[in-house]
């Protein structure tokens, strides 16, 4: 039985999500599902948004290339806007069974001070989401 099948991984081009992705592997492998890379820019400027786009686009890829090396199905998809809305108009609009990410473990003034994606999101999807803190 195929419990997910596709499956969202929301990345922030940072060190933690290559966690997230390695438990996210295991579990496409177990269930031949397909995962789908997004990572939202946020940039205040156009010289900000073009070299954030193009980091992104190399981080991105580098990992899409790991999941299908293998064996896993694996697309990129790029937002532009505020990370929590675009995700969330991401699960709206796919048919995600999953939706997985790590967390970066902020203190609680850095989560009222910068917000939190993942609270948004336990808060408003109805999809299973998957955390994972830092080690």
């Amino acid at each position: 039985m195929q419990i997910y099948k596709n499956i969202l991984v929301t990345m922030d081009c940072s060190p933690v999500d290559d966690r997230i992705l390695e438990h996210v592997a295991r579990l496409a492998l177990q269930n031949q599902s397909k995962v789908f890379l997004l990572h939202v820019v946020h940039s205040h400027t156009l010289d900000e948004h073009r070299a954030l786009t193009r980091n992104a686009d190399t981080f991105l890829a580098e990992r899409c290339q790991e999941l299908v090396d293998r064996g896993i199905d694996a697309e990129v998809l790029q937002r532009s806007g505020e990370p929590d809305e675009q995700i969330l108009k991401e699960i709206e609009d796919g048919h995600y069974d999953l939706v997985a990410m790590a967390t970066h473990g902020h203190s609680t003034f850095g989560q009222i001070l910068f917000g939190s994606v993942s609270k948004t999101l336990k808060q408003k999807i109805s999809i299973p989401l998957l955390l994972l803190g830092p080690e």
